[in-house]
């Protein structure tokens, strides 16, 4: 059983920086590819980064390329997302997600393919 906390958002001045983490308490989290989804109320869940199971591989929205980073350490079931430059439109709820099958591959943009989700934390960017 997969089962996700996010935390680590906050408010934050446009150029800041956070990272998020999303823990997993279970056993299996090492195989499974996780994503990073984030959600403004209103509009539909966006996707932002993924990374593989392995950690060998990682995929970015092409809003946050060049400013975002996802990594994950399986010895502690967790991946971190570093957000640096933030721009107040990245202002949303953001939340992880794991792939619906471990040791999935390729890595997956749609919401429809991750099948355990965290409840998400609030992210904030001031002008």
């Amino acid at each position: 059983q997969v089962q996700l906390v996010e935390s680590g958002g906050g408010l934050v001045q446009a150029g800041g920086s956070l990272r998020l983490l999303c823990i997993d308490s279970g056993r299996t989290f090492k195989t499974y590819s996780i994503g990073w989804f984030r959600q403004v109320s209103g509009k539909e869940r966006e996707f932002v980064a993924a990374i593989k199971w392995s950690g060998s591989s990682s995929e970015y929205a092409e809003s946050v390329k060049g400013r975002f980073t996802i990594s994950r350490d399986n010895d502690k079931n967790t991946v971190y997302l570093q957000m640096n430059s933030l721009k107040p439109e990245d202002t949303a709820v953001y939340l992880c997600a794991a792939d619906k099958y471990p040791s999935s591959s390729p890595l997956k943009s749609r919401l429809i393919d991750y099948g355990y989700w965290g409840r998400g934390t609030q992210v904030t960017v001031s002008s």
